[in-house]
């Protein structure tokens, strides 16, 4: 037996990717990306995208589904997301849902029911926050509205800040209380990849020099040429800010690989957090020689139904 869903998360870097490609060759599965950034078209090397011969090799969804100045918020993830699913299901195939987005796998395992929002409200939060100070006006407004919200959320996501704005305005409750309303969980294995914190770190850093060497600084001149502000929501992607103030000359490559690397490395102790307060992980060393045959016997003990 085969469960519905197998969820594969961890912290960045932690080596999700090459297990989850892995595992979709043993199961016959079809690989569902949960990562906030892939669903960007053009922003393929930042994001640490699948390559073209990985997606060749394993069907994969909800990459490259969004223009990276086109609105898309948990609330459009969670629907595709849903419909992707079912249609894995109804080829009887099973399903990876990949990433270390925690509000992506909530919305979609735990069915969490999402505030409505206003477009046209969240234009004018994008234009100001693109203006003059307008990243301390707003985060401003969101300790003033939400004060539970801005502490929790990372002030450098800016899409994260601009829909926590969004939502309490547009609803007139804070959005630290959204979530609280949720649907019965998809039923689903958690399988959680963990490092010690010095070789996660580590393996952050070869990243960071992996994706220069293959063109990250490119990438975003492509990116500038073709119209695309740095201060989309978009870019607040981990490092790419970083990198356009490379490119226009702004900041030295080593202040700006440093830069990337410390909020990297502050990312993960958020993830880490989030992941280790949910009981139902099967955590596994990401290291370990027999690592996708432990993935596997995880996902067996949970298909099996439970004893009377």
């Amino acid at each position: 037996m085969q469960p519905p869903l197998v969820v594969l998360t961890g912290a960045t870097a932690v080596g999700k990717t090459e297990l989850a490609l892995a595992l979709a060759a043993r199961l016959d599965a079809e690989i569902v990306s949960a990562d906030s950034r892939q669903v960007y078209r053009y922003m393929d090397v930042g994001t640490a995208k699948p390559s073209a011969a990985e997606r060749a090799a394993v069907p994969h969804h909800l990459v490259d589904v969004a223009y990276p100045d086109q609105p898309y918020s948990v609330v459009e993830y969670q629907r595709a997301a849903t419909r992707t699913l079912a249609a894995i299901a109804a080829r009887g195939r099973p399903a990876l849902l990949v990433g270390g987005s925690p509000h992506y796998l909530q919305a979609v395992v735990d069915r969490i029911q999402p505030a409505g929002g206003s477009r046209p409200l969240r234009a004018w939060l994008e234009r100001a926050d693109a203006g003059d100070r307008g990243h301390e006006r707003l985060d401003a407004w969101l300790r003033a509205l939400d004060p539970e919200a801005a502490e929790r959320i990372d002030r450098q996501n800016r899409r994260r800040v601009l829909r926590a704005l969004e939502v309490t305005l547009a609803n007139g409750y804070p959005f630290s209380q959204v979530g609280r309303t949720r649907e019965a969980a998809l039923p689903a294995t958690w399988i959680g990849l963990r490092r010690p914190r010095p070789a996660l770190h580590a393996r952050i850093g070869g990243r960071i020099a992996a994706m220069l060497a293959a063109g990250w600084l490119d990438e975003v001149r492509v990116l500038l040429a073709m119209g695309f502000a740095p201060t989309l929501p978009a870019m607040s992607a981990t490092g790419y800010r970083e990198m356009v103030r490379v490119v226009r000359g702004e900041l030295e490559l080593t202040e700006a690989v440093t830069q990337v690397q410390r909020a990297t490395n502050a990312f993960v102790r958020r993830q880490e957090t989030w992941l280790r307060a949910d009981p139902r992980v099967h955590w596994l060393d990401a290291d370990a020689p027999n690592l996708v045959d432990q993935a596997l016997v995880a996902i067996e003990t949970d298909a099996q139904p439970a004893e009377r």
